[in-house]
């Protein structure tokens, strides 16, 4: 780690100089450049720098210590000892922390989707409220979300919704979504009081980018059709839906949310992109998945991540044993607590990573 420091410090204090520099400053772009990675190691030189002056002082007491005779001067530098080596400590695990490198999909956007699993309408009803959950996290965070494609159920249900979310790091907090989600209650049908147990997955996927993901246009089959709505009917007299299927894997994504044939094109090539990157990531995590311990963020969509009690108002998140009783606010979008957990439970597994693979060195 001290070779890593020793290399940011002095890249921190080339880029100074560079930014000092007349050539630089009349060059806009490289300015700016420069400017977003001195913001980037500004963290790192500053408590690489407290680090070091904490160990300097910890040597200073070590020395009065050994070699004074004062016996009071030496008991006040035992006891500075003790709350200079717990500074040490915690700005040792802070350094490393910083030093871990940022998911570059962090910052993305997200196309986000709510299928209902397990449990017929009772399913179907789960899957609304988490949409409903969702809607109500991504306002309270001053995100925006659009609507990409519904498909309701009967008794105000959802089969399916997708739909994007654009805001400032919206994948970094929301990527530990993916999964299985739980739910365990008395339906509004049940007469006997029996608990059912049902489920929905929700998959988060981050928006690709043209750049992100190249496609073939002769690897496309676009068909259109008029949309219909909950039973079938007929709701517009256009060919206005779109189906899009990519040729390679098979994958086929259906628009017909909106009026237009060439917006709902769009938005199917949209989400195609990004479940075409998510494919890629999910084949990279699958690769270092036996390394993972607790594969907080790994994404698998098969595993039950989460579930939400509501007999004892409930939630419980299986990857790291997080348990809130206040169900309720959970639902109505107080997420922050639990993607906060998540995202510790990320990093302290990176470090362990971290850890493990400079003893194998």
């Amino acid at each position: 780690m001290d070779e890593k420091i020793d290399k940011i410090i002095s890249r921190y204090a080339e880029i100074e100089r560079l930014m000092a520099e007349d050539a630089v400053i009349s060059d806009a772009r490289r300015l700016r450049e420069l400017a977003r990675e001195h913001a980037q190691l500004a963290p790192m030189v500053e408590v690489s720098r407290k680090l070091k002056k904490v160990r300097e002082d910890i040597s200073e007491n070590r020395l009065i210590i050994d070699k004074e005779n004062d016996r009071e001067l030496v008991e006040l530098a035992e006891e500075e000892l003790d709350e200079l080596q717990e500074k040490e400590r915690k700005l040792t695990e802070e350094l490393k922390t910083l030093l871990i490198p940022p998911d570059p999909m962090d910052s993305k956007n997200i196309i986000m989707e709510i299928r209902a699993g397990t449990g017929g309408e009772e399913a179907a009803l789960f899957a609304a409220d988490l949409f409903r959950m969702y809607c109500h996290y991504i306002e309270s965070k001053g995100w925006r979300h659009e609507l990409i494609s519904l498909s309701p159920a009967e008794r105000g249900g959802l089969k399916e919704v997708i739909f994007s979310v654009s805001g400032r790091g919206v994948y970094g907090r929301l990527k530990y979504e993916s999964g299985v989600h739980r739910v365990q209650r008395v339906p509004a049908t049940e007469s006997s009081g029996r608990i059912h147990t049902s489920a929905a997955t929700v998959a988060v996927l981050p928006e690709a980018e043209e750049v992100d993901v190249v496609i073939n246009p002769a690897d496309l089959k676009i068909d259109v059709f008029r949309s219909s709505g909950p039973g079938g009917q007929s709701v517009n007299t256009t060919d206005s839906a779109v189906r899009v299927t990519y040729l390679p894997t098979q994958l086929v994504v259906t628009c017909q949310d909106e009026k237009s044939q060439l917006k709902n094109k769009n938005k199917a090539l949209k989400v195609l992109r990004s479940r075409l990157l998510d494919m890629k990531i999910q084949e990279i995590n699958q690769k270092r998945a036996v390394e993972r311990r607790l594969q907080v963020g790994s994404g698998d969509r098969s595993a039950k991540i989460r579930t939400y009690n509501f007999p004892q108002s409930r939630v419980t998140d299986h990857r790291i044993g997080f348990t809130t009783h206040r169900l309720e606010d959970f639902l109505n979008g107080a997420l922050d607590g639990i993607i906060e957990a998540l995202a510790l439970a990320s990093r302290e597994e990176a470090l362990e990573k971290g850890h493990a693979g400079s003893d194998q060195h």
